[in-house]
């Protein structure tokens, strides 16, 4: 443990002391006092809003029933407004559209169900002029079937694209037999992650959908294809690229079966399809993703941006429950990988336990060095935040305490679109309803991802003015009072809360650039927190986890100390102000954030 941990930590476990007053704190690889008006533009990544758009639900311009890039363009105002600095958009590339985009048939082109590549460059040039980024997503672990790499690669074995995917004869094949798969290994999308091809006579290996066979990253040509494909986009503008499935690129070359997960009497876990769960050991060997996400760094890192000076963003999906392999995801000194992994062991907590966001977010302040985290809790694969963490009944006022954790922590925040407005997830009624190829091949058990990717909700027209046409998933009927429209005239709406909270995450200083340190640990029902950076007076966060009023105090006992005042910064709307730190009061799901004086 290096000085600047050993103090962070002592900042930690005395949270009273740093209330009274902080001369500087030395802390994230560099001293604060010597960070002032916010990150360069270099770094404008640090304190980012990244926004997720799911481009075939976003707008429609074209009375289609799907959105697309020009519904992005002509949304990009309202994204302004909110305070968002970077768009992350979902595949848009050319595809048969089996995974909506994730079976990639041409890297270096716009799906014409989006537009065109002219469309394209128009939405980057004009998400310039708004101080918006664009980011792309890179799927680097498969290519669609249909992808000219894969035709060419099943088309004889002799063939130069043989062995840019993974091929492998069956067990005791014969000249008439294929024999049964190479091993047990299953797709995430249920049975054998092995297809036979009756062609050429070998499996290929597919994590994801049968449509989507993985490439063979212990093939060097493969490499150079995706910085090719790095710099194809790169040089058109984009501020880097979200990594898709990223730990997914290697398997065991050995072929060994995975372990079998069991529960607490020793029987095997079932999952919705029907299959044993597996352990994943064979499928997903992290350790050799480094040096391929060193070299595409490296790719990254050598073209300026016209439009932004400064780093392009390498954002990274991985799944972990550990604070230390999320830590190798920024890559060691000198070899950098991405600048932002998603911290999902935030992102995952599933319920609204306070033991739990507790401990994750301090692991996300102490267990990741210098580096910044990445917070996230929503996206297009997981239900909404309604379903998480709602109960029902005051499900606006849980989503204003999600949101305050998102934004009043240290780091990048990522949000998904509409939870902004309180979107509700709304899956299909009907198996002939269902479009997700997950549902259709899991229900009823397993329903699918469409309730969370239906179409934004602008206003309460005809399908909530996303299309003139018929929708391609359907508007939910929430739409009728969840929407941008009827929030934006409304102050005590959670679209004004967004935006507030947002504000504040730029424009306070201790909330831009502050350590995050957790107080009052002992309790079970307020997580409560304060954001300090030395010359700026320090930020107390509280809220409530439950459905009774609560009342905490932050000067956790101290007697002879002067009681420290408040200064209102955001609160649950119709709340009373909390006039010092011994006495903050909230609400049911309450939450107050307030400068100390």
């Amino acid at each position: 443990m290096d000085s600047k941990d050993l103090i962070l930590r002592k900042i930690v476990t005395c949270a009273t002391v740093c209330l009274l007053g902080i001369a500087a704190i030395t802390t994230h690889g560099q001293t604060a006092a010597a960070r002032t008006n916010g990150p360069s533009e270099r770094d404008w990544w640090k304190n980012a809003v990244i926004y997720e758009v799911y481009p075939r639900s976003f707008q429609d311009t074209n009375g289609d029933g799907v959105g697309d890039l020009n519904g992005i363009t002509k949304r990009l105002d309202y994204l302004q407004e909110l305070g968002v600095d970077a768009l992350w958009l979902t595949p848009c590339y050319p595809s048969p559209q089996v995974d909506f985009g994730y079976d990639i048939s041409d890297y270096e082109n716009i799906d014409p169900q989006y537009g065109t590549i002219a469309d394209f460059d128009r939405l980057v040039a004009e998400a310039k002029k708004r101080h918006i980024r664009v980011i792309m997503d890179m799927v680097m672990n498969h290519s669609s079937d249909q992808h000219e790499w894969f035709l060419q690669s099943r088309s004889s074995r002799d063939n130069p694209y043989r062995d840019w995917y993974v091929w492998h004869d069956g067990k005791g094949e014969t000249s008439t037999d294929r024999g049964a798969p190479p091993n047990n290994w299953q797709s995430e999308f249920g049975h054998s992650a092995w297809q036979w091809d009756e062609k050429t006579r070998q499996y290929y290996y597919h994590k994801f959908y049968i449509q989507q066979p993985d490439l063979n990253w212990d093939n060097p040509k493969v490499h150079r294809a995706f910085k090719d494909i790095i710099d194809f986009w790169l040089k058109r503008g984009v501020a880097g690229f979200r990594f898709d499935a990223i730990t997914t690129l290697f398997e065991d070359p050995s072929l060994a079966d995975e372990g079998v997960v069991k529960d607490k009497n020793g029987n095997p876990l079932i999952d919705a399809f029907g299959e044993q769960v597996l352990d994943g050991s064979k499928t997903a060997l992290v350790a050799k993703i480094h040096p391929v996400m060193q070299e595409m760094r490296a790719e990254a890192d050598t073209f300026n941006m016209d439009a932004f000076p400064g780093e392009r963003v390498l954002i990274a999906e991985i799944y972990t429950s550990s604070i230390a392999e999320l830590a190798t995801m920024y890559g060691p000194p000198g070899k950098p990988e991405f600048q932002l992994p998603m911290d999902t062991q935030v992102g995952i907590i599933d319920k609204l336990d306070i033991a739990a966001f507790r401990a994750k977010l301090t692991d996300a302040e102490t267990g990741l060095g210098s580096n910044v985290p990445l917070l996230l809790f929503d996206n297009h694969d997981n239900p909404r935040l309604d379903v998480r963490y709602g109960d029902g009944v005051h499900d606006t006022d849980i989503q204003r305490v999600i949101a305050t954790v998102l934004f009043a922590s240290r780091g990048v925040a990522l949000l998904y679109y509409g939870d902004e407005i309180g979107m509700k997830t709304t899956p299909p009624k009907r198996r002939e309803d269902v479009k997700d190829p997950v549902g259709i091949a899991g229900w009823p058990k397993e329903k699918g991802r469409d309730g969370e990717r239906t179409p934004m909700q602008w206003d309460w027209s005809a399908n909530a003015g996303f299309t003139a046409g018929m929708p391609w998933l359907l508007v939910p009927p929430s739409a009728a009072t969840i929407n941008v429209k009827a929030e934006e005239s409304d102050p005590n709406s959670l679209l004004a809360w967004y935006k507030a909270l947002i504000r504040l995450k730029k424009t306070n200083r201790a909330l831009e650039d502050g350590a995050n340190i957790m107080l009052d640990t002992g309790n079970t029902k307020v997580l409560s927190w304060m954001r300090a950076v030395a010359g700026a007076p320090q930020v107390v966060v509280s809220v409530n986890f439950t459905a009774q009023p609560q009342t905490v105090n932050l000067m956790n006992g101290e007697v002879g100390k002067e009681t420290r005042k408040l200064k209102t910064l955001l609160k649950t709307p119709g709340a009373a102000d909390s006039p010092s730190l011994d006495q903050i009061q909230l609400e049911p799901f309450g939450v107050y954030v307030g400068e100390v004086h």
